[in-house]
């Protein structure tokens, strides 16, 4: 209850969500011959306005590079979660996931189990990462891949890299080493992702693909291909080839970076 005697609305712990504009327009007075309400300070949840302030203040004179991860998280914050201190969320985030990569690319129910994290909250922060995904995507659509390798490496990270299982992605490139598709073809468990060759290969046909860049996710985070990973390669090379498809490379994405088949050699 307030000191006028009005029932608050619920946070977003129970899925309520307001524009910050709008809960601060509230506290105004509607009229000049109305009292005026408690100042602001009074309120124990108003204390982190002012910070608030200075954070934005800071970003706009300086950009990201004057703020922590931490307080970049609180900016985003901020917007989702209007009535309550975000500093302590944002360093649970972080502190639970590691790193902002880790915080965006955790699964939906996990970003739930921090303390002041709703359901809207968690797709909110979801769509921010989708948003991230394409962003990084329309670097490489229609571009040629081989001449923009650190963009498909970064695209592929941000994508992959905090999977919880296994998944096998394949790029698909024209004669021109174009993107011309890019779809994840299956999805695994843990530590192991069924591959078959042929469906490689008759997908790469039905694109009118020439190439074929295949890609899959370590979720222990470690890239070091397995045994595994190098003889299923192989059997998509041998498959691919007589019918003029080329695979230029395998790359395996982990939390700790990535490795290229082609680059070690084995392939």
């Amino acid at each position: 209850m307030t000191n006028d005697g009005k029932k608050e609305p619920a946070d977003e712990e129970d899925g309520f969500v307001e524009d910050e504009r709008g809960f601060f327009a509230e506290q105004r007075p509607k009229s000049a011959g109305l009292a005026k309400a408690p100042l602001a300070s009074k309120s124990p949840e108003m204390h982190y306005h002012g910070h608030r302030d200075r954070l934005r203040q800071r970003f706009r004179e300086n950009g990201d590079t004057a703020l922590a991860d931490y307080e970049i998280l609180e900016l985003l914050l901020f917007r989702l979660i209007p009535r309550r201190d975000t500093k302590p969320i944002a360093k649970a985030l972080l502190d639970r996931f590691g790193t902002l990569g880790g915080v965006f690319g955790a699964d939906l129910k996990l970003l739930q189990e921090v303390k002041g994290i709703g359901e809207t909250v968690a797709v909110d922060l979801k769509l921010m990462s989708a948003l991230a995904h394409r962003m990084l995507k329309s670097e490489i659509k229609g571009k040629k891949v081989l001449s923009s390798w650190s963009s498909v490496i970064d695209y592929c990270h941000a994508a992959m890299a905090y999977e919880t299982r296994e998944q096998f992605r394949i790029l698909f490139l024209d004669k021109r080493n174009a993107l011309i598709a890019d779809e994840v073809q299956q999805r695994g468990t843990i530590d192991h992702t069924p591959v078959y060759p042929r469906e490689v290969v008759k997908r790469a046909l039905e694109l009118s693909a020439t190439a074929i860049i295949l890609v899959h996710n370590h979720p222990s985070g470690d890239p070091t291909p397995s045994r595994a990973d190098i003889d299923m390669t192989k059997m998509i090379v041998d498959t691919a080839k007589p019918l003029g498809v080329t695979v230029h490379d395998h790359i395996i994405i982990g939390k700790e970076g990535h490795a290229s088949l082609k680059g070690l050699r084995l392939i």
